[in-house]
Parts: C-alpha cells; sequence; structure tokens
C-alpha cells in the first residue's frame, strides 16, 4: 500500500474472475491451480499463472505447463452473477462508474471526502465490501488519470491497493516497462525495444516527431502523451459500445468448410441478437481469422443501410469467409470470429423505400421471443444440430 496524496479515480479489477468464482464455489479448489475451460483457457487461477498459463493459450499446452492443474468447464450464468453484485457495490460506492468489462470498472470519487472518506479508504472499504458480500478478490488502483489508475492496479495485482500520490505519477510510471502502456502490443513493443526504448521513462524521452515517425500519426501522439501522463479522459457511465464482437478458438485439428460455415452461423444469431436485444443497428461487417502460423487478417464490408437482419449480416460475413478461403487453405485456421462495427441507436434509423412489410424482421423478433422465454436452445438452425454451439460470455448490459 502505497499513498502520499490521494487523487481520485479508482480502477477496481476482480483477480482472475472467472478462476476466483469457481474457487469461491468449490473449496476442494482453493489454492490450487485452477483452469477454465479446456480446449482454450479462459481464465486461470493466480496458482497456475505461476505455472506459465495464460488466458487464450491452447488447453494442452497449459496442462503441460502444469500437469496438476484442475480443469472445471466454465459456468457463465455464475460469472454474471457475480458481475451483477460486485456492480451493485461499484454504484453504491461512487456517483459515476464506468463499466469496461464484467469483471473491471472505473469509478470517479473525487469531491467524496466528506461524506464516505478519502480515496484511499473508499478503495479499502471498496475492497472488504467485495470480498465480504461476494467472496471475491479485486484489486484497486488510485491515480489521477484513468491511465494511470489501470496502471497502478495491474501493478498492484492480485488482491492489492496502490495509490500513485499527485506529483510523483512520473516517478512511479517512468520505470515501469513499455508494455504497460497502452496500446503497445506485441508488434509495436518490438518497434521501441528494437530502437532501445524498454521503459515509460525512455520513450517520455523521444521527441513526439520521432514516434510519430516510428509508429505513425496517431500511435505516436497516442503513446507521447501517456508516457508524459497526459490522459484528459473523464469517467463516464452510459456510454455505448461503438462495436460488439464475439469469437471461436478452433485449435490446430484441420476444419471443414462446413465446420466453419457453422461457426460463423452460430456467432452470427448470437451478435444479432444481442443487436436487437440493445435496440442498435450495425453498417459494418468485420470477419476476423488465425492461422496456424499466429498470424492474423481481417475482412470487412460496409452495408448500404445499417441494419439488425440476421439474413443480411450473415449473407455478407460468408461473402467474407468465401473470399478469405484460399488464404485459410493455405494457412490453416484456428481461430475465427465476427465484429458488428459503425452501430447506431435502431430508435432514429432512416427508413429505405420501398416500405414493405419486413418478413425477416418479424422471424427475427419471433425467434428472440421464444430464446427469451424458454432458453438460447429452444430453437436452432438445422445446420447447428448435434454441433457445440461455443461459449456465450457474459458481457455489460448495453
Amino acid at each position: 500500500m502505497f499513498a502520499l496524496s490521494e487523487p481520485g479515480i479508482l480502477h477496481a479489477d476482480l483477480d482472475a474472475f472467472y478462476a476466483s468464482v469457481e474457487q469461491r464455489d468449490d473449496p476442494r479448489l482453493r489454492g490450487r491451480p485452477v483452469i477454465v475451460g479446456g480446449g482454450v483457457v479462459l481464465a486461470a487461477s493466480y496458482e497456475a499463472k505461476a505455472h506459465g498459463v495464460r488466458t487464450a493459450m491452447g488447453g494442452g499446452h497449459a496442462r503441460r505447463l502444469c500437469p496438476d492443474a484442475v480443469v472445471v468447464s466454465p459456468r457463465m450464468s455464475a460469472y454474471a452473477e457475480a458481475s451483477k453484485a460486485v456492480f451493485g457495490i461499484f454504484e453504491r460506492t461512487a456517483p459515476v462508474v464506468e463499466g469496461l468489462s464484467i469483471d473491471e470498472a472505473f469509478l470517479d470519487v473525487r469531491g467524496l471526502d466528506r461524506i464516505s472518506g478519502t480515496p484511499l479508504q473508499i478503495a479499502g472499504r471498496l475492497r472488504t465490501e467485495v470480498r465480504e458480500q461476494v467472496g471475491l478478490p479485486i484489486t484497486v488502483g488510485v491515480a489521477r488519470t484513468k491511465f494511470l489508475a489501470k496502471v497502478a492496479s495491474a501493478v498492484a495485482k492480485p488482491h492489492g491497493l496502490l495509490v500513485v500520490p499527485e506529483g510523483g505519477e512520473l516517478d512511479f510510471l517512468h520505470p515501469l516497462a513499455v508494455e504497460r502502456l497502452w496500446g503497445v502490443g506485441a508488434v509495436t513493443s518490438r518497434k521501441l525495444r528494437g530502437a532501445g526504448l524498454l521503459t515509460v521513462g525512455d520513450v517520455a524521452q523521444v521527441p513526439e516527431p520521432a514516434l510519430i515517425a516510428m509508429l505513425g500519426s496517431a500511435a505516436g501522439r497516442h503513446l507521447h502523451a501517456l508516457a508524459h501522463n497526459r490522459d484528459p479522459r473523464r469517467v463516464r457511465s452510459g456510454r455505448r459500445r461503438r462495436s460488439i464482437g464475439s469469437q471461436r478458438a478452433l485449435g490446430r485439428s484441420p476444419r471443414s468448410w462446413q465446420d466453419l460455415d457453422a461457426y460463423l452461423v452460430a456467432i452470427t444469431d448470437r451478435l444479432a441478437r444481442r443487436l436487437r436485444a440493445a435496440d442498435r443497428v450495425c453498417r459494418t461487417v468485420v470477419l476476423r481469422l488465425r492461422f496456424a502460423d499466429f498470424s492474423r487478417a481481417t475482412r470487412s464490408h460496409t452495408l448500404p443501410e445499417a441494419s439488425l437482419d440476421t439474413r443480411e449480416i450473415l449473407a455478407t460475413a460468408r461473402r467474407l469467409l468465401g473470399a478469405s478461403r484460399p488464404l485459410i487453405e493455405n494457412r490453416g485456421i484456428t481461430l475465427i470470429g465476427l465484429a458488428l462495427g459503425n452501430l447506431a441507436d435502431g430508435a432514429f434509423v432512416q427508413l429505405a423505400l420501398p416500405f414493405e412489410p419486413d418478413r425477416a424482421a418479424a422471424l427475427d423478433a419471433a425467434l428472440d421471443d421464444i430464446r427469451d422465454r424458454f432458453g438460447s436452445d429452444a430453437v436452432i438452425r438445422a445446420v447447428l444440430l448435434g454441433r457445440d454451439p461455443g461459449i456465450s460470455v457474459p458481457l455489460l448490459p448495453d
């Protein structure tokens, strides 16, 4: 615990969320390495992470790294229930809560000193309430900016609390590895390290024009600002997503074209239903692929009119997949995903001529009603009969 001066933005992040829920609900798993998901690792307890197990790793590789791990099947309803309980605590703690995912959020507690105490006291009480009321460990970072609060929580994990004092931000930030900067993935990391930039402080010493020349305009300006802790973004509640997506990890076994089409159908059905539940429409359909050599590719198409029609979205996705077939057959495929972008409010869409009854929309609405009432598997497409539909990950409401 480290506190001198007390800024007021909190980043609260549940530790190894799925695995922690499993350890909470089954006392036999506590203190043992736990892997959630068999084919692909969805989550790993810190005991498993100590052996090198990581999220999205192949299940076989994970079990070789940690032979003593207990592998459990995911229970998405349990994770959704736990998330709802934790967010209830968030909302009782701060007037402004910005959810990032089902297991993390920003909280703005500035100005609450007379009501709730200092940010340090609020963060400490938040951790205690989540542990006592929900039974889960949570880490909290506190700082003056959203970026630094998130970095602080990452440094403090697991089950920690770290306050970055105002005036000491750069002393805290600059010794950290460049990978702590938002937006620095594997490719950018290689570029920075290849130029001898190993820490955030190294990046801060580089003039902005030089970073732009190395990384491009947007990335260069972005990293230059973060390296100097310039992040003007406010904590905002009620922000709607600009895109939604889902994907299916396939492992390294060969997949037939019929298999790939079935996976795409299942993903599209799931996304289109989410789109309608949120009363949104999309303009852009993006196909995401990962190949056996670990390279990736995306293919996208923008629709002439915004849509929430499953049939139209699926037809577009199939065309994108068909156009990628030579690449898939040449490289092999280990992941297929779909994203719907350029989302807009479904209540304010320009109607298109001719104004004819939309039978496809009526069918989608009827299927949604049946599935809402009787479950997602009450009605399924014939192509999905006998197939594993994949995992539907719980998400924050949109």
